[in-house]
């Protein structure tokens, strides 16, 4: 039986800012899009409305509003189809991280969702966060919601490169 060890606050914190990098970065290419989509098809009807509706206030309140709630949505779905798939985002495999549930076994779809959302009040000041630092298990907030724990996985895969024995005879 191998023991794994739980995942450290720093490492989740680099592998939790490679998933941060690509979600904006997948975020910000769809928003320049939709922007692009709605000046165009706006352009094309009437260009005066547009511009108008652009400087009133609650219009453009209403754009950020929707556009937070879609950021959040991507986020919900990102962590949740990665974690409900392979319990691993892709921040997590580069650093080697599992989520797994608290008996060792991988977590489910319903599991990665609620974790996901646990992430949310993990958010508050941070300090859901910061909890994994401390904590016997390493666990953040959203992980003692899911009943999850981040583990240091080693490669799956050890059939490729090359074995040198210790022993230099």
């Amino acid at each position: 039986m191998t023991i794994y060890k739980f995942a450290g606050f720093w490492r989740r914190f680099i592998a939790f800012s490679i998933d941060n990098t690509i979600i904006i970065m997948v975020f910000s290419v769809l928003s320049i899009i939709a922007a692009t989509a709605y000046v165009f098809g706006a352009i094309s009807s009437n260009s005066d409305a547009w511009l108008a509706d652009l400087a009133d206030p609650t219009s453009s309140l209403s754009i950020m509003f929707i556009s937070c709630m879609l950021y959040f949505a991507t986020i919900l779905f990102y962590f949740t189809y990665f974690h409900g798939t392979t319990g691993r985002t892709p921040g997590k495999m580069l650093i080697g991280l599992q989520v797994v549930s608290t008996d060792g076994a991988p977590i489910s779809f319903g599991t990665a969702f609620l974790r996901a959302v646990g992430y949310f009040i993990s958010f508050i000041y941070f300090l859901g966060f910061i909890w994994a630092a401390f904590d016997k298990k390493k666990q953040g907030w959203h992980d003692k919601i899911a009943g999850t724990v981040v583990i240091i996985r080693e490669q799956q895969n050890n059939t490729a490169g090359i074995s040198i024995s210790e022993n230099p005879d």
